[in-house]
C-alpha cells in the first residue's frame, strides 16, 4: 500500500510541488493584505490559512505515498457516505452566509460538498473500470454513474450552493465523456436543457436570478452590481504594475466585498497590476498544462480517468473564478484554488493533488522497472 521509502524522492513530481507551494505562498501574501488592519496586522484568517497550508502540504506528501488503487477502492465506498452527509446537511446542517452547507463538529465545521468533489472521481472511475473482466464500461455502469451524479448535483444545489454543484456536475460529465459515453447522449441532453430553460428559471433562488441579471448588464451599481463593479474598479485601478502591497484603495478601504475569498484575484490585480494578474494566470496555465501532459502518459484507462477527475474541479474552479471577477461569467461562490481563503477547499485540493501525485509516482516507478534489463531490479511497488 505504501511506496518503498527510497522511491519517494526519485519518482516525485517536484514541478507540481513547486507550483503548489508557489501558488499557496502567493495566497498567503494576499490573504494577509486583504485582512490587514493597522491594529491587528496578522488576522485570524491569515493565521488559520498558515496552519491550513502546513497541514495541507503534510497531507499532500502523505497521500502521495499511498497506493492510489487502495484509495480508489475506499473512495468508492466513501462516496456513499458523502451522499448521506449531503442529506444530513439539508436536515441538520449549520446555516451561514445564506446557505445550509456545513456540518458543525464543535471544534470546526466541514463542507460535505467539498468531499463530493474529492471522492466522486474515485466512485466514477471504480464504477466504470473497476471490473477487470470488463473491457469497456457498459450502458448499465454509465447509467449508475450519471444517476449518482444527478442526485449529487441536486443535493448540493438544494443547500443552496450552485457554484459547487456545477463544478461537480461538469467534472462528472467530462469524466463520462472521456470514458467513451456516446456523443448522441450529450447532444440530446443539451437540447433538453435548452428547451427546459424557461421552466428551470422558476426554480432558481431570487439572488441567483439577480446574479444572472447583473451578468446581462442590469441592476443598480450600489446594490445588485456592487460586488462586480468594485472588482472591476480594483482591476482597472491597478494599472500596469499595481499600487503595491497593502496600498490598494479598494482593498484597504473595504470597498471590495469578499476580498479574501471570491474576489482575491481583484486584490492581486489592484496591488500587482496587469503584469501581476497575467503572471498568476500564466502560472496556473503552465501548471495545468504540465499536469495534463503527465496525465496523457498514463497507460491504464482507469487510472487516467481517475487522474483527470481529480484535476477537473481545480481547473474549472480556477477558470470560473477568474472569469466571474472579470465579468465574463455570472458571479458564483467559487474560490480561487490555493489563493483564496478557505480551509475546507485548501485541504480537499491538497488531498486531490496528493492522490494525483500517487498515480504519477507509481506510473514513473513501474515504467522505470520495465525499462531495466531482466533480473537487475526486482523491487515492486506495494
Amino acid at each position: 500500500m505504501i511506496f518503498n521509502p527510497r522511491y519517494l524522492l526519485v519518482y516525485r513530481d517536484w514541478y507540481s510541488l513547486l507550483f503548489i507551494t508557489l501558488l499557496s505562498v502567493i495566497g498567503l501574501i494576499f490573504i494577509f493584505s486583504a485582512t490587514y488592519r493597522p491594529h491587528q496586522p496578522y488576522s485570524l484568517s491569515f493565521i488559520k490559512q498558515c496552519c491550513g497550508l502546513f497541514a495541507g502540504l503534510l497531507t499532500y506528501v502523505t497521500i502521495s505515498c499511498i497506493d492510489y488503487r487502495f484509495m480508489e477502492r475506499w473512495g468508492y465506498c466513501a462516496y456513499w457516505c458523502v451522499l448521506v452527509f449531503l442529506v444530513f446537511t439539508l436536515c441538520k446542517g449549520s446555516v451561514g452566509m445564506g446557505g445550509q452547507r456545513w456540518i458543525n463538529l464543535g471544534l470546526f465545521k466541514f463542507q460535505p460538498s467539498e468531499l463530493a468533489k474529492l471522492f466522486f472521481p474515485a466512485f466514477a472511475s471504480y464504477q466504470l473500470y473497476g471490473d477487470p473482466l470488463r473491457e469497456k464500461p457498459s450502458t448499465h455502469t454509465y447509467a449508475i454513474v450519471l444517476g449518482v451524479l444527478v442526485v449529487s448535483f441536486l443535493l448540493i444545489r438544494k443547500q443552496p450552493d450552485l457554484g459547487t454543484a456545477l463544478i461537480v456536475l461538469l467534472s462528472g460529465l467530462i469524466m463520462v465523456w472521456l470514458a467513451g459515453l456516446s456523443r448522441r447522449f450529450f447532444i440530446i441532453s443539451f437540447m433538453l436543457v435548452a428547451i427546459s430553460t424557461p421552466i428551470t428559471w422558476h426554480f432558481l433562488k431570487e439572488y441567483q436570478k439577480k446574479r444572472i441579471y447583473v451578468f446581462l448588464g442590469y441592476g443598480d451599481a450600489h446594490k445588485e452590481r456592487y460586488q462586480l463593479e468594485q472588482a472591476k474598479i480594483a482591476i482597472g485601478s491597478g494599472g500596469l504594475t499595481g499600487k503595491g502591497l497593502l496600498r490598494g484603495t479598494q482593498n484597504q478601504l473595504h470597498f471590495l466585498p469578499e476580498s479574501r475569498t471570491d474576489c482575491i484575484f481583484a486584490v492581486i490585480a489592484e496591488e500587482w497590476g496587469l503584469l501581476g494578474a497575467i503572471g498568476i494566470i500564466t502560472l496556473y496555465m503552465l501548471f495545468f498544462l504540465h499536469l495534463l501532459y503527465m496525465t496523457c502518459a498514463i497507460a491504464d484507462p482507469g487510472a487516467q480517468l481517475l487522474a483527470l477527475g481529480l484535476l477537473m474541479p481545480t481547473i474549472l474552479s480556477t477558470a470560473i473564478n477568474i472569469s466571474m471577477i472579470m465579468g465574463m461569467l455570472p458571479v458564483v461562490g467559487i474560490p480561487l484554488p490555493w489563493i483564496s481563503y478557505g480551509l475546507s477547499n485548501l485541504l480537499t485540493t491538497m488531498i486531490s493533488f496528493g492522490w494525483f501525485e500517487s498515480i504519477i509516482m507509481r506510473r514513473l516507478q513501474l515504467h522505470q522497472q520495465t525499462m531495466r534489463p531482466y533480473g537487475k531490479h526486482k523491487t515492486t511497488a506495494k
